[in-house]
């Protein structure tokens, strides 16, 4: 069987040490119209300050046991992410465009990594998302993702919503749908999570978000990719009053231009 006609796989990593500094870490690969191209992005929030840096170099992510071992020499980073939860994996969607599927490798793990000059050790989450159907194409006007973990819990969800709508969680290896998802509350059939003192970490496109260290895929993607709106922050969790201040919630809203 041939490769398909696009081919896009999208690693998420992240960290958040006890005293709040995080590090968000995207790895593209990408294959669309016999063009191969890689994409890595670092965004650190440390001492109150955000930073990002971008290299189209390649990046390296081995899954060895339990581990995630990231390095990427261009950006001068290395991270060993230990799992503390069980793997999940679930088709988002599957249609004539093509599928999304989202492997939660790590719903919650023991992550150190350094970056930027700066040391991160703390908890921390990892996905892999891999489609086949252009994401400009995708029966979608908005999706809400994000994830909750403390050194007890873990919880991970997305709203998907427009023309396809699909809506689940996982909370400690349970799958389950929420009863509702906003930016301030996430309430499942059996608890809530609540978040407070939220930071916005990015706010903008994804173009603007991504093409100052990538100017080769400007060329080749399409503006209505490049103006999918994106926000991400970091919030406080707290899971029916039992994880407050230890739990930390990373939160990603993309906005489609219809």
């Amino acid at each position: 069987m041939g490769q398909p006609a696009f081919s896009f796989v999208h690693w998420y990593m992240d960290c958040v040490t006890d005293a709040g500094n995080a590090l968000i870490l995207d790895c593209v690969e990408m294959r669309w119209r016999g063009v191969f191209a890689v994409h890595s992005n670092v965004l650190t929030l440390h001492g109150g300050e955000t930073a990002s840096q971008s290299t189209m170099a390649r990046y390296h992510v081995y899954i060895k046991g339990g581990q995630l071992i990231v390095d990427i020499p261009r950006l001068d980073l290395s991270g060993r992410w230990e799992a503390t939860a069980a793997p999940f994996k679930r088709t988002v969607f599957q249609g004539p465009q093509g599928s999304v599927i989202r492997d939660c490798v790590q719903p919650r793990s023991t992550v150190h990594v350094r970056a930027m000059g700066s040391e991160f050790t703390g908890l921390g989450y990892a996905h892999r998302i891999v489609l086949t159907a252009p994401p400009w194409q995708l029966p979608i006007q908005s999706l809400h993702r994000g994830r909750f973990v403390s050194g007890a819990n873990s919880l991970a969800w997305v709203d998907w919503r427009g023309p396809h709508s699909t809506r689940y969680a996982v909370h400690n290896g349970v799958e389950c749908e929420p009863v509702s998802v906003s930016d301030s509350e996430i309430v499942l059939p059996h608890a809530a999570l609540c978040m407070e003192n939220s930071r916005i970490l990015r706010s903008g496109t994804l173009g603007s978000n991504y093409l100052p260290g990538a100017p080769t895929l400007g060329k080749l993607l399409p503006q209505a990719f490049l103006a999918i709106g994106q926000e991400q922050s970091l919030s406080y969790g707290d899971l029916n009053g039992k994880d407050l201040p230890t739990g930390w919630v990373i939160q990603e809203t993309l906005s489609w231009k219809s």
